[in-house]
């Protein structure tokens, strides 16, 4: 999740922790700890674009590291505290370890995932909410920022705070029951379109629960459809996306381009353009809702470099933010593309 929620989740738990003896150090430290894991952006200044997404939410995501670093966080805020407030080190590693694991067990949930268990190669990702969710952070953040105005004594702070976590729990509950919803909904809609697909995900769009992406890998390509939950039809309009079944047997001999193809859970496609090599991960969905595979959001230039691939990951265009936050609000609201884009 973004960093925003991962601040207000750590603080609410730092609340629960030790609030009591605390006050809004606990809340202070619990958001501090909650924000920890992910400083492993910072490998970008020292490794190249493949590495670093290669190496983000993995140690720092996972169990070992929430088991190592609570100690020593522990260990290091009661030295800071020393004779001025009622805490032990158990206290503050209690705090460490817990607003360290809850953020993992949260990215879990997003299209990126975790690996929680490192060093084992698994990333566990359930791609049930979007990394950015406003119905999930905002009432969260009230909660927790009127719970800092009482007095740590008072039990309204910790009730504040776990009706913070109930609320955001209950909330992430209810997108796990929607993409069991919206599973069935596509697969009704590869059937009647007679689809022999090999695997499909699903995830939800940006900044909302409500408008989902599907993408159904076949032998020969991928069909991506979008469905919101205040569609009045259940009929989907699919984008096919042929592979380039030749280009990627021609670049599997390179040890990079192999790394880009886990790291994207096999779903991409690539192509020529000028004499490099442009790879798109699939999974973190479009900015149009039109066949365009230039707008798929994620993408990589590669070019051939000392018997390798030079991997730079491209920055998602940014020039026509306005227009396409006024698509997405429309296919969320259930209005669909002008342009009908099925294709067999």
């Amino acid at each position: 999740m973004d960093s925003l929620t991962q601040i207000v989740l750590g603080a609410a738990v730092g609340e629960v922790c030790l609030g009591k003896k605390a006050g809004n150090k606990a809340i202070l430290w619990g958001a501090i700890a909650g924000t920890i894991p992910d400083l492993d952006v910072l490998v970008k200044v020292f490794a190249n674009d493949l590495t670093a997404n290669e190496m983000h939410r993995g140690f720092s995501h996972s169990i070992l590291f929430c088991l190592i670093m609570a100690p020593i966080l522990g260990r290091l805020i009661q030295y800071i505290y020393r004779n001025k407030l009622e805490t032990t080190n158990k206290d503050w590693t209690k705090l460490s370890f817990w607003a360290f694991f809850t953020h993992p067990m949260l990215d879990a949930h997003t299209t990126w995932g975790t690996q929680l268990f490192w060093p084992f190669d698994l990333r566990i990702a359930y791609k049930n909410i979007n990394v950015v969710d406003p119905i999930y952070t905002v009432p969260f953040l009230i909660l927790v920022a009127i719970a800092m105005f009482y007095k740590r004594e008072n039990k309204i702070r910790r009730t504040l705070a776990w009706c913070g976590i109930a609320l955001s729990s209950a909330y992430l509950t209810y997108t796990v029951f929607v993409k069991f919803h919206v599973n069935s909904i596509f697969e009704t809609v590869y059937e009647k379109h007679e689809i022999q697909y090999n695997r499909y995900t699903t995830e939800p769009t940006i900044l909302n629960s409500i408008l989902w992406e599907a993408i159904a890998e076949t032998d020969s390509g991928y069909y991506i459809g979008y469905y919101s939950l205040f569609d009045f039809s259940k009929e989907v309009d699919l984008i096919y996306y042929e592979k380039d079944i030749e280009l990627q047997q021609k670049l599997s001999k390179y040890r990079n381009f192999e790394r880009l193809e886990r790291l994207s859970d096999h779903y991409y496609l690539v192509y020529e353009d000028s004499g490099e090599f442009i790879f798109k991960d699939m999974r973190f969905g479009q900015t149009s809702f039109e066949k365009d595979r230039e707008s798929i959001v994620f993408s990589y230039r590669l070019s051939v470099e000392d018997n390798n691939l030079r991997v730079v990951q491209e920055d998602p265009p940014r020039d026509n933010m306005k227009p396409m936050f006024l698509k997405l609000i429309s296919r969320i609201g259930g209005l669909s593309p002008s342009t009908k884009n099925t294709t067999h």
